[in-house]
């Protein structure tokens, strides 16, 4: 997430994100492949990323905190891009990240746009047994 703002935010590369976590402490015990496939999926899909998440938010993209379009985004990679992650385990993954860093009731807002893009990227996950 840090990552993503810093992206988002200041404008840094991929190269600059990297160097700058790779200096936080306890960033050794990171799933560094996962990191670097989520980084880089947002960094290149982020517009395909933002047409998928818009049509589930009621107002413009821009008027989201960056924050939670850092979560949103990360969380739409992974849906999308990351199948062997069951996608209630990246839902619950957001809404934490959103409870920690995110505005009062930003996780609410982030499990409810989820919520309704997950059976669009994951039918196979909601269909009954």
């Amino acid at each position: 997430m840090q990552g993503l703002y810093q992206y988002l935010v200041g404008g840094q590369d991929a190269a600059a994100i990297i160097t700058q976590a790779e200096s936080v402490a306890g960033f050794e015990r990171a799933n560094r492949e996962l990191y670097d496939a989520l980084l880089e999926g947002v960094l290149q899909e982020e517009a395909a990323l933002q047409v998928l998440l818009e049509p589930h938010i009621a107002r413009p993209w821009a008027e989201v905190s960056p924050i939670e379009r850092g979560i949103l985004l990360i969380a739409a990679c992974e849906l999308k891009q990351h199948p062997e992650t069951p996608y209630r385990v990246i839902i619950n993954e957001a809404i934490e990240l959103t409870k920690s860093y995110g505005g009062t009731d930003g996780h609410k807002f982030v499990n409810g746009v989820l919520d309704k893009l997950a059976p669009q990227l994951r039918p196979h996950e909601l269909r009954p047994h």
